[in-house]
């Protein structure tokens, strides 16, 4: 039986990694989406669709909605806006690996700060010298690339905000009703920045069109389906470890899609951050704050 259980394990692990894949990948496709709507206009049109097919396939029960899930719906999707638009703006200024190893540094400070073991501290020294790392690794970057540090920063910031504000959903709601609803305030949040920054009549450009949908699809709707999966046959700390890969995948994402090529000191700080997270998974204590990754981040 004992033999059993790694095989057990192995496909919904893998499945989790699938969707870490696929979610990167959404992330690249999106940046070919800037030309035509920019970072403001990306993230509304995911929102939109993702929200309307996360709605129709879970039908969450709005009038059952509490005052208490209401205010944890609102704050999620406060977390859920800054972090997408944080991330999309970060990705178009600066590669895709830098931005999500930033990035990942949101919930990583989440579980050091509160956490309940001192140890959980040198992972946040390590992840503090991968930071460090991908500035010397960006030395003599103009205003841009410093536009996009700052963003991811903002993006992580953000995605810590995001996992409380999950944690609390997920005590008064089921948790893709939340998810559901908290997307499409989110659309409605960014329409008006959209409109105001952006020409939406080339949404109506079925190109454009078609590939807004793969980036809603692939950045939201699939790595759901396949992370809730594996969820229901996965240890969370296991699923927490897996997707702590992100930055790696980001990183080859990049490169292979956008042909993003990284310094050596830009490739050192994307395996600190990653080994960090791990490490704070690994050591975290049951009643330690939950590092997993929401389904839904950049």
């Amino acid at each position: 039986m004992s033999g059993g259980e790694p095989r057990t394990l192995a496909g919904p692990a893998l499945l989790v990694a699938l969707a870490a894949v696929i979610q990167e990948l959404g992330a690249a496709v999106a940046v070919g989406l800037f030309v035509a709507l920019g970072p403001v206009g990306t993230t509304c049109a995911r929102f939109v669709i993702a929200g309307v097919i996360l709605c129709v396939a879970v039908r969450p029960r709005v009038r059952a909605f509490s005052r208490d899930a209401w205010k944890a719906t609102l704050a999620l999707a406060a977390g859920l806006s800054i972090m997408n638009l944080a991330f999309y703006n970060a990705i178009a200024h600066i590669p895709l690996g830098i931005a999500v190893t930033i990035e990942i540094c949101g919930p990583l400070a989440v579980s050091v700060v509160l956490g309940h073991r001192r140890i959980a501290w040198l992972w946040a020294l390590l992840a503090f010298v991968g930071v460090a790392l991908i500035a010397i690794g960006s030395a003599g970057m103009g205003p841009t690339d410093i536009r996009g540090l700052l963003f991811a920063a903002v993006a992580a910031a953000g995605w810590a905000g995001y996992i409380l504000a999950s944690a609390r959903v997920a005590a008064v709601l089921p948790r893709l009703d939340g998810l559901a609803v908290a997307t499409l305030i989110g659309a409605m949040v960014t329409a008006p920045l959209a409109a105001f920054a952006v020409d939406m009549s080339a949404l109506w450009n079925w190109r454009v069109l078609a590939v807004a949908c793969a980036v809603a699809l692939m950045s939201s709707v699939i790595p759901y389906s396949l992370e809730l999966i594996s969820l229901r046959s996965l240890p969370p700390g296991t699923f927490a470890i897996v997707t702590c890969l992100s930055p790696v995948i980001a990183a080859l994402a990049g490169w292979v899609i956008l042909d993003q090529q990284l310094t050596w000191a830009h490739y050192a700080a994307i395996v600190l951050v990653s080994v960090a997270s791990v490490g704070a998974v690994r050591t975290a204590l049951p009643g330690d704050a939950p590092y997993s990754p929401p389904l839904d981040h950049g």
